[in-house]
């Protein structure tokens, strides 16, 4: 890292330089690795006639062991107001520095890396917890996140078939559409009883705060993934659900963030012994995963800084590999 010059890497180049085959396989390494990961900062922000705001702050830093050392830091900005504005209600940030010296290496688009790591982490769950054949997958969710769940998955697993069910129906033809237009058979689904009844991986990543996945409709050897809820007061499964599945986390925190964990325990209908594993775990192979195919398995996500640096040095080292040519590029369109 003797290469002082700060990239400033825009959402599009961010993304073309996270391919979820990569990006998983990278994942795994640095989940098994790990990291120095804080408790992430939450600051409330006060406007006068309208809601209040949201600062967060994400660092995370590699370890003294690690020859290549980064540090890293997301700052997501969270202004509900900004709804009436037209505008974006979340802006995010990645900065990336030298983790020896601390000097700035890059300034990349933070809703790109969120959004990719997400879906990647999650898939990286599956290729533990979902069967070796699963190859429908049902994704619940129309949103950004949701439309990069299909091609996550297919790094991980034969996926043939995608089926979508969104709130809003519209919305789940359009995703299917796009999906279509790239070559995946993908259909728009309005009955989400029946199409959580014929998946193999029901994935879910909305906004809901009332259960949609029930635990009645999941088929054995069902992998469900929810990456959506991140809130206690947030859930997409229900009680059901979590009696019946061999129950997975992405870390510690899940069980305190994620409504999905928090109510059911608080209401005595599992315990927080019943998690078997974290994602870390899983790829150092400390524990089990599937056992059978028969088997249920749940893996509720909130997200970790860990896998942000992961993402991020993954960018900064491919654009360092690319040379000249890509930088030049970006300088000569503007596009940096």
């Amino acid at each position: 890292m003797t290469d002082t010059q700060i990239r400033i890497l825009d959402a599009r180049t961010t993304g073309e330089l996270l391919p979820f085959g990569a990006l998983v396989a990278t994942l795994r390494q640095a989940f098994a690795e790990g990291c120095v990961v804080p408790v992430r900062h939450h600051h409330t922000i006060a406007n006068s006639g309208e809601p209040d705001a949201t600062l967060l702050l994400m660092p995370a830093w590699h370890e003294t062991h690690r020859s290549e050392r980064y540090l890293g830091i997301k700052i997501v900005t969270v202004f509900p107001g900004n709804t009436v504005r037209g505008i974006p209600g979340l802006t995010s940030t990645y900065m990336l520095y030298d983790g020896r010296t601390g000097m700035q290496l890059a300034l990349l688009d933070g809703n790109t890396i969120t959004t990719r790591r997400t879906v990647a982490a999650s898939a990286l769950a599956a290729d533990y917890l979902a069967r070796k054949d699963a190859h429908r997958l049902l994704v619940i969710g129309a949103g950004r996140v949701a439309s990069l769940i299909p091609d996550a998955y297919r790094a991980v697993r034969p996926i043939a078939h995608v089926d979508i069910w969104d709130i809003d129906p519209a919305s789940a033809e359009r995703l299917a559409q796009s999906l279509r237009q790239r070559g995946l058979q993908a259909t728009a689904v309005t009955d989400l009883e029946a199409a959580v009844r014929q998946a193999d991986i029901v994935s879910a990543a909305t906004l809901a705060t009332a259960p949609l996945i029930r635990g009645a409709w999941l088929r054995p050897g069902t992998h469900v993934d929810l990456i959506g809820g991140f809130t206690p007061a947030m859930r997409e499964a229900d009680d059901e659900a979590l009696r019946r599945s061999s129950v997975y986390i992405d870390t510690h925190e899940a069980l305190h963030e994620a409504g999905d964990l928090v109510q059911p325990i608080r209401a005595g209908v599992i315990s927080a012994d019943a998690v078997r594993a974290t994602l870390d775990e899983l790829c150092r192979r400390d524990v089990p995963a599937r056992t059978c195919n028969d088997e249920i398995t749940l893996y509720k996500a909130v997200g970790t800084a860990l896998a942000d640096l992961a993402a991020a040095t993954m960018v900064y080292e491919a654009v360092l590999i690319a040379g000249s040519c890509l930088w030049a590029e970006g300088e000569a369109t503007g596009r940096r």
